[in-house]
């Protein structure tokens, strides 16, 4: 351990008794005797005996402490010069050296007075008091110094005492002075550099990017100035060292003492330690650096796998969107564009992960010490990216296989409407002579040529070739237009064989006849579904049919015999729809009568009391909600208005617009329709209801008939459009499209009710909100600027399932739950979260990088909900709305 690094232990420095030793009444010159011993000599001080005890202590103990251990354990020789002096000075000098010094002494020498009396004093007292002066060691008086130099060379001792020793006592207090500042420098310095790195050692490396790089150069900055501050050492170090050396430089014939060349080792010393420590220093910091460098580039790397991530989770969100497989070839080819479109869209998030993960797989070559935390994240994104390529080439093999099996679908829907077509259009007159049916034979052969060409293959082939596809509503549409095929090549069939037994023998011709009523074909009782979440609007055809999968009022031209329906007209007609509204019309009527009294009334039976159930008691509201004022309303009203449309069926379409306000009577029946169920479902199976069916002679259970008026407003959604489809260009055509939105919108505005009615948890009025304009499932995600950060970017990164519902003065944000009901299906409710009044909201309508989002704020953006609908067409139309909503509010204010 280098002793002026301990000077903690060492109770002076120069700095602290530089005016004592300035004084000079003792020197330290370097001069050794011929073992080495240190010489300390007393010049001649003419106040010596003044001299406070303090400060001779204090300087004696500094200058016994600047010589190496090595030359100190040897002893120290004293001269006392006191030629000049008395010998009272001599006498005290030594009674004072014997009391305080510190050292170890080897040799006294004593250059006495060199006055006669005061020799021959000093001569006398010395023999008289020297046991007085305590010293273990001899004292030797001298007569002069060349008395001193028989004992120590001249080399060694200074041009005062003879000899030839250059000594500046200035320059060695500054020597001194300058050695002791250089050595507490490098103490600081290296304790300065500890200090750094115990820091550097202790510091918790950051979470984000922006504190990684603060954290970074905050470090390399106070790196700088402490390697500045070692340069200043090693300078200060390196001008000390020259200044020591200055005589042996400045001549060649010059010698450093013993003392100045120790004097060199300790610099030379407290150099070496600067060099020992930088480099000590330097490869902490190399490593520290290195961390710090590496702690970035993890920061980066996790900050663009968020962003990254959050982008492709987004993609493959939007990829899972694409369920649809298409209901036709128009649909399969629009799913395509889009798809093709997503898959662009893809291309360059898919490229930035895969870079990204290239750049983490960088990292973990390069010995980065977070590998354990790279690796995952990259494994992550080729996932996402093999996920992603994977399910698009799996979307394009389904969609291909749905388009080849749409164009399957409509060649032979079009072969078998080409092939009706072909049936009608054959004259029945004409097919009465042998000539005529010969004719027609060819024409149906011909045509039958082309069956291969068209028709689908068989139906187990088929399903095998389309198993990965067929929903069942393409299974059900397929096997519609199978069972069609069938017919027609039936009816082909048996067409010729009727042509053909006109064609071998002359028959008498059949004038055509215009079908009777009681020929119309018997109605059959609907299938009743019902979609699951347990709502009621279905799409229920409803038409009655005599040949699978044909209208009845087809069926006249599918017979299967030449007969006399033949002149009808082979494509649908306004009065063929009408005829089937009115008939279906009058049905209707005639089963909610049939409800009414059979069920209805028999509840106020006396004699029927008995049998119905404790549950049902004062419970028929429930059961059958406003149904007798929907029969009032169609038996009094309704049904005669459209049966005056017999004669002008350019009036049917003003009944609908006449009565948009009556019909609105489905809502308040269907907003009921879940407690009815509720009830029919704990008493359904009770003998009340038995009795009352077998009076009644219904197939059907009382259930299926409370289902019509549900069915019934469908029914008329159908034959719009099917009416719209018989006068397309034609006058009318606007009311009847008029017509068909105003059933839509009760439909609509009937499913929405029913939403609204399972809102749960919403302490207002929900009547109070005004009209129910729209409602639809969501994901969105919420933006609060007080809201903690943490929490907000949890909020960006996982979207929240919210069920909205958009009236005129409010804005309500629920969350779907679904239950199952007694064992029944799952009954969905809307748990109440949140509410946006809507005079305090704006809306940004597109979100940058998703076409499918758009943002609705409040207070000036201090809450911001950013909501992503399944498709760009929902957004628009929820846009439509609101934007309706606040230029309303607008034209209001004004």
């Amino acid at each position: 351990t280098d002793e002026i690094m301990q000077q903690e232990i060492r109770p002076l420095v120069a700095v602290d008794i530089i005016e004592q030793l300035h004084r000079q009444f003792a020197i330290l010159s370097g001069g050794r005797g011929k073992d080495g011993a240190p010489i300390i000599t007393f010049p001649e001080f003419a106040g010596f005996s003044d001299i406070p005890d303090e400060d001779f202590l204090n300087v004696v103990t500094y200058l016994t402490s600047i010589p190496s251990l090595e030359a100190a354990s040897i002893g120290f020789i004293i001269i006392i010069d006191r030629r000049r002096d008395k010998w009272s000075a001599v006498k005290a000098s030594l009674t004072r050296i014997a009391g305080a010094f510190p050292g170890n002494l080897q040799l006294v020498f004593v250059l006495r007075p060199s006055r006669f009396i005061q020799r021959t004093i000093a001569d006398i007292g010395i023999k008289l008091y020297r046991d007085d002066f305590k010293m273990k060691v001899p004292i030797i008086m001298l007569n002069s110094v060349s008395d001193l130099h028989g004992y120590i060379d001249k080399s060694q001792l200074t041009r005062e005492l003879g000899g030839t020793l250059e000594y500046g006592h200035s320059q060695w207090i500054h020597h001194r002075t300058a050695i002791e500042n250089f050595a507490m420098t490098v103490k600081t310095t290296a304790q300065m550099l500890q200090t750094f790195g115990t820091d550097l050692a202790e510091t918790e490396l950051p979470n984000d990017v922006q504190c990684t790089e603060e954290l970074l150069s905050a470090h390399t900055d106070h790196h700088s100035k402490l390697k500045d501050e070692l340069k200043l050492a090693v300078k200060q170090g390196a001008t000390l060292l020259t200044c020591i050396r200055e005589p042996v430089t400045r001549s060649a014939n010059s010698k450093l003492s013993p003392d100045e060349l120790e004097n060199v080792a300790t610099v030379e010393r407290l150099l070496a330690q600067l060099d020992e420590t930088e480099k000590a220093f330097d490869q902490f910091w190399t490593k520290h650096h290195l961390k710090l460098e590496q702690c970035l580039q993890l920061r980066h790397f996790e900050h663009d796998f968020r962003e990254v991530k959050l982008t492709l989770d987004n993609l493959m969100e939007a990829q899972a969107g694409f369920a649809d497989i298409g209901d036709s070839v128009t649909r399969v080819e629009h799913l395509l564009r889009e798809q093709k479109q997503l898959e662009e869209k893809g291309q360059e998030p898919l490229e930035k992960a895969q870079s990204l993960a290239l750049h983490g797989e960088q990292l973990i070559q390069n010995n980065h010490y977070a590998v354990d935390s790279i690796r995952p994240k990259c494994v992550e994104l080729r996932r996402i990216c093999d996920d992603f390529t994977n399910e698009t080439k799996k979307k394009y093999d389904i969609l291909g296989k749905s388009l080849e099996l749409h164009k399957q679908l409509d060649k032979a829907s079009q072969w078998c409407e080409a092939g009706i077509y072909l049936l009608a259009s054959q004259a029945v007159d004409k097919c009465q002579s042998q000539e005529g049916a010969e004719t027609a034979l060819v024409e149906i052969e011909k045509f039958l040529v082309t069956a291969k060409e068209h028709q689908l293959s068989n139906p187990k082939e088929f399903y095998n070739q389309f198993d990965m596809i067929l929903t069942p509503e393409i299974k059900a549409n397929a096997q519609r237009i199978l069972q069609k095929l069938e017919d027609v090549q039936e009816m082909f069939d048996k067409r010729q064989v009727s042509l053909k037994k006109l064609a071998a023998k002359q028959t008498r011709p059949v004038q055509p006849v215009a079908p009777h009523p009681e020929s119309s074909p018997k109605r059959a009782s609907p299938k009743i579904t019902r979609p699951a979440g347990g709502f009621f609007l279905c799409v229920h055809r409803g038409i009655n049919r005599n040949t699978q999968g044909i209208p009845f009022f087809l069926s006249c031209v599918l017979c299967s015999t030449v007969g006399r329906h033949y002149n009808s007209p082979p494509f649908l007609s306004f009065s063929h729809i009408i005829n089937e509204l009115i008939e279906t019309e009058r049905v209707y009527v005639e089963e909610l009568q049939s409800i009414i009294e059979g069920y209805a009334s028999e509840m106020d039976n006396p004699n029927l009391v008995h049998l119905i159930p404790s549950a049902l008691q004062n419970k028929k509201e429930i059961l059958f909600g406003n149904l007798p004022e929907i029969y009032d309303f169609h038996n009094r009203i309704f049904l005669k208005e459209i049966e005056n449309c017999i004669e002008n069926p350019e009036l049917l379409a003003r009944c609908f617009l006449k009565r948009k306000e009556d019909l609105q009577i489905y809502e308040k029946y269907c907003q009921n329709k879940p407690r009815s169920e509720a009830l029919w479902r704990q008493c359904g199976d009770s003998i009340f209801f038995q009795e009352c069916q077998r009076k009644l002679d219904h197939k059907l259970s009382l259930d299926a008939y409370l289902l019509k008026p549900v069915q019934r407003i469908t029914k008329y959604q159908l034959l719009l459009k099917e009416m719209l489809k018989c006068s397309k260009n034609s006058e009318g055509t606007a009311e009847l499209e008029e017509a068909l939105a105003t059933v839509l919108d009760i439909i609509k505005s009937v499913n929405d009710s029913m939403h609204q009615i399972a809102i749960t948890g919403y302490e207002g009025d929900v009547g109070e909100l005004g009209k129910l304009l729209m409602q639809g499932s969501f994901n969105v995600w919420t933006d609060h600027k007080k809201g903690h950060n943490k929490v907000k970017d949890l909020a960006r990164f996982k979207p929240m399932q919210r069920h909205l519902f958009l009236y005129t003065k409010m804005l309500l944000f629920c969350k779907k739950r679904e239950e199952n009901t007694d064992g029944h299906e799952k009954t969905a409710s809307y748990s109440f979260k949140n509410s946006l009044k809507m005079s305090t909201v704006g809306i940004t309508e597109n979100v940058k990088g998703d076409n499918k989002k758009f943002e609705i704020w409040y207070n000036g953006r201090e809450e911001v909900y950013i909501i992503q609908a399944s498709s760009v067409e929902l957004k628009n139309t929820w846009i439509s709305e609101i934007r309706k909503v606040l230029t309303g509010q607008l034209e209001a204010c004004r």
